[in-house]
């Protein structure tokens, strides 16, 4: 009985959360487009500057399946509307998001593959890769489930709560993946110190930031 009287206490309700993984995320996205136009050379899917088809596979990877799909994961209680609307948000977001990954992923293999360097060769490429591939199996399970050609009931009201778990999984391992390329391309351009490193640096914890109350809004009320 004393667990149940105190345990209403702590209810958060997931909108003020909602307002912060907003401002994470443009806080992410700002800092990316500053540190990608000021302090690189921009961004390309043109052969003709390779650095561009690193920094593209950077932007593209950060608007698809962390941002998109964040916003995918809080369609239901960051959008107003009925269920079915809100669903078919959830959808398109996440639809958005897998056409920003193909094009971050077209983006890096065209730059290994212009450069000789291997494919495949890093725990963020490995990680990286199979994250995506999972993101679109659960995409394709929850559209023929949830969406069309839609399943029985009873087989919906089994398959939610898997979806929505191994929703959070997926998300929560191309956070960690976004976290190991950053990494990489620190050591790579050598960067020990001064304003480019801070900017990097604030990048990854925005994005980290932004991925806790991702999971944070989808486990509240």
């Amino acid at each position: 009985m004393a667990a149940g009287g105190y345990g209403g206490r702590y209810q958060v309700s997931a909108t003020p959360v909602i307002v912060l993984a907003q401002l994470f995320g443009v806080a992410a996205l700002t800092l990316m487009l500053v540190w990608l136009l000021h302090f690189r050379n921009g961004i390309s899917l043109s052969t003709s500057n390779l650095g561009r088809l690193l920094d593209a596979h950077h932007l593209f990877m950060l608007c698809g399946p962390i941002i998109c799909a964040g916003q995918g994961i809080m369609a239901y209680k960051a959008f107003p509307g009925t269920r079915r609307a809100r669903k078919i948000i959830h959808t398109l977001l996440h639809v958005l998001g897998m056409v920003f990954a193909v094009i971050g992923l077209y983006a890096i293999f065209k730059l290994y593959s212009v450069s000789g360097v291997p494919n495949m060769h890093s725990l963020h490429s490995w990680t990286g890769l199979g994250a995506i591939c999972l993101y679109v199996l659960q995409f394709w399970i929850g559209f023929t489930c949830f969406l069309f050609p839609g399943a029985a009931a009873a087989t919906r009201a089994d398959v939610k709560p898997w979806h929505a778990f191994f929703g959070l999984v997926i998300f929560a391992l191309i956070i960690c993946t976004s976290a190991t390329g950053l990494i990489q391309r620190f050591r790579f351009l050598g960067l020990l110190r001064g304003k480019e490193a801070l900017v990097l640096n604030f990048t990854g914890v925005a994005i980290i930031l932004f991925g806790i109350a991702v999971v944070l809004v989808a486990i509240l009320p």
